[in-house]
């Protein structure tokens, strides 16, 4: 049992209660004693812990606790604490978590926090549905490739098993591309490889790598969406191609998996495992689960069934690709308590995690060890770097420039020589492309020959893969330098990562300070195979993850001296007389901080209602890359990730006070879970769950 940290006047093992609970409030109080430490006598009127009078005193405002607690009069204020993590195998409380690694979050001379926001996990067997018969689907969503694979205890001895046949060909293919060809009137006409083999006729669109627009900045900032993307067709938004593209995929595997296990498969009621890329936030997760739904990928499958949208479990490529590498023991030797590098080197996303391995094979268990990253440096930017070499050398040639001769040119260079490029060693080859176009076929000076484009390797080196190889071996250095272990595997997943120059490039620059450095020979399934295999485990294979930015909400606090004298334009007196500092921060949870799969934040919080239709409770959630902790919101940068809003009619005390003619107060917790992709919201009362946070996310 570790010992809890002193939380002064409100919380478990405070000064003024060291029993545990609310602090007593009785009128035999000690004036002052702890900050949130309710009404303190004082001569024939109440006062708050700082001295201020309460408006209706003597007496009681409805709602407040009796004989316990009184909150402040503002309702705007709530109160905020460090992040305590509570291990149910243990029973015991770890200190507070804070990104430095030393214990304790903020205390009263740094941030004027005296709350407690706790954590607690879900009992066993509320995570993962125990029915051991149970469907699951994987499903990789990539940006250039997509795969399905399936299992169930009952099937093929409870293996992973993959889709191979595909609509378009009679050939076997473990991914199809993620192609979408629609008409002039914006229907769909083929996808995957039937659109991506046909010709687009006139008015028509072939549409391709559109994922990249849940990407967080082109979600924040249309404008920062690469220009260099196809465009989306009139009338259409991202969100909506990523629909049509899943509905197509989803009816197919529906229709193909029964023919493949030989009976009607129970696919409505299914676990779906669907996997993001590492760097997405909340917000594009939360597209991405209302397009799976949309697109049916999910659906209630009997009367009663109201939590179907839950059997959609989205996790991070790197996560699902770590569960698939970490049952390779043959091929990287790894025992407990090593660590490992994910490199999921895709077509358009290179995401990033360490993960340690926890227990033997039979109870196998991984932890994250640092903040997970990524950049948009896949496979695909090779591609646009070709295309841009090519209109530079035949900028004189408009023939060859059409968007059919591009098309010719890029699927060349995209089936023969992106991934078999060996690096300097063919500086001195000659790459030949064959034109589309018959005419204009000679020019030595810019590389024509008789309707070929040759292009010496080192020009393909230095304007091509160099750029976008850099940036991929600085990621990995960034990952390394932020984990502060050692690393003892690395290893290299997705389709990029079957590029030889790449595996070279990465073995020579962290060679010598990664003893392994492998490549599974299954690497472009690698993410969706892991998928598939945490859907069967049954049981929570990723035991932790480490939360890569800091959630933060505004708030309004009492002003202490240091607020007085650092920023006394943001202070002013509340209704009560209580001088309040604006725009301060209150951590939900820190930069860094580890965080049990299934583990619940809980912040409680109090609002004053005027009158019973004064029910909505409206907070702004933000993030913050920042690694330091702020104490004001002008210190760092931060962004807006979504609007809270909770119904506070249903609960208890809002319902018996809301006949009142008066103004109330009505105390609830807010239950916050991040998941290793995912951001979720429950409204608590008395511990129990009464209802769930509607997330607006913000633009």
């Amino acid at each position: 049992m570790h010992p809890q940290p002193n939380l002064g006047g409100y919380g478990p093992g405070g000064p003024q209660n060291p029993a545990g609970g609310y602090p007593n409030m009785s009128m035999t109080s000690t004036p002052g004693a702890g900050a949130w430490g309710g009404p303190q006598p004082n001569g024939s009127f109440t006062v708050d812990a700082y001295g201020n009078p309460l408006p209706g005193s003597p007496g009681s405002v409805p709602g407040q606790p009796s004989g316990t607690y009184t909150p402040l009069l503002d309702p705007n204020i709530v109160r905020p604490s460090p992040v305590h993590m509570q291990d149910v195998r243990t029973n015991s409380v770890s200190p507070a978590l804070s990104a430095s690694g030393t214990s304790g979050w903020a205390s009263g001379q740094t941030s004027g926090f005296n709350g407690q926001v706790s954590m607690s996990a879900v009992p066993p067997g509320q995570q993962m549905n125990t029915d051991e018969g149970k469907m699951s689907v994987s499903i990789d969503f990539g940006t250039t490739f997509s795969g399905v694979a399936y299992g169930s205890s009952r099937i093929a001895g409870g293996k992973v098993q993959q889709i191979l046949q595909w609509p378009g060909s009679f050939e076997t293919f473990r991914k199809i591309p993620t192609c979408l060809l629609y008409d002039d009137q914006g229907q769909v006409l083929a996808w995957g490889l039937e659109a991506k083999n046909a010709n687009v006729m006139q008015g028509g669109y072939k549409c391709e790598w559109f994922k990249l627009f849940l990407e967080p900045k082109a979600l924040r900032d249309d404008g920062s969406v690469d220009p260099r993307l196809p465009k989306i067709p009139p009338g259409k938004k991202p969100i909506d191609l990523i629909v049509d593209f899943l509905t197509a995929l989803w009816e197919y595997a529906k229709e193909q998996i029964t023919r493949e296990i030989g009976s009607v498969a129970d696919l409505n009621s299914a676990d779906v495992w669907f996997t993001v890329p590492a760097a997405w936030d909340a917000k594009g997760c939360s597209i991405m689960r209302e397009a799976a739904i949309t697109a049916g990928l999910v659906q209630s499958a009997r009367a009663g069934d109201r939590n179907w949208r839950d059997r959609l479990r989205i996790i991070t490529e790197p996560e699902a690709a770590a569960v698939h590498c970490a049952h390779l023991t043959n091929l990287h030797q790894l025992k407990p308590s090593q660590n490992f590098m994910i490199c999921d080197a895709g077509g358009g996303t290179v995401d990033l995690a360490v993960y340690r391995i926890i227990g033997q094979l039979r109870d196998l268990e991984i932890a994250e060890v640092c903040a997970r990253s990524g950049a948009n440096c896949g496979s695909i930017f090779l591609d646009l770097r070709f295309r841009e070499l090519v209109r530079t050398l035949l900028a004189d040639h408009p023939a060859h420039l059409d968007g059919a001769s591009l098309a010719y040119f890029m699927h060349a260079f995209s089936e023969t020589d992106k991934l078999s490029y060996q690096g300097p060693s063919q500086d001195d080859t000659m790459f030949h492309f064959t034109c589309f176009n018959v005419e204009d076929p000679h020019d030595p000076s810019v590389g024509l020959f008789n309707g070929e484009l040759s292009i010496p390797g080192n020009l393909l080196r230095r304007e091509v893969f160099d750029p976008v190889i850099d940036e991929v071996l600085q990621l990995i250095e960034d990952q390394l330098r932020r984990t502060e272990q050692t690393v003892d595997a690395l290893m290299l997943v997705g389709g990029f990562s079957g590029s030889e120059y790449l595996f070279k490039r990465v073995d020579e620059r962290f060679g010598s300070r990664i003893k392994v450095i492998a490549r599974p020979s299954d690497a472009d399934t690698a993410t969706l195979r892991g998928a598939a295999q945490y859907g069967l485990a049954r049981r929570p294979l990723v035991s932790s993850v480490v939360a890569p930015r800091a959630y933060i909400m505004r708030v309004k606090l009492p002003a202490e001296q240091q607020d007085m004298m650092l920023r006394p334009a943001y202070i002013h007196n509340n209704q009560a007389g209580v001088p309040i500092c604006e725009n301060r921060l209150k951590y939900l949870v820190q930069k860094g901080a580890i965080i049990r799969k299934g583990q619940m934040i809980r912040a409680p919080f109090c609002k004053y209602s005027a009158n019973a239709a004064d029910r909505l409770f409206v907070a702004v959630l933000y993030t913050s890359e920042v690694d330091k902790e702020m104490r004001y919101t002008d210190e760092g940068e931060t962004t807006e990730l979504c609007k809270w809003t909770v119904d506070l009619g249903s609960l208890p005390p809002f319902q018996q006070f809301a006949q009142s003619q008066q103004g109330f107060y009505t105390e609830f917790e807010l239950g916050l879970e991040l998941d290793s992709a995912e951001v979720r919201g429950v409204v608590l009362y008395k511990g129990m769950e009464v209802g769930r946070v509607v997330f607006d996310f913000l633009s």
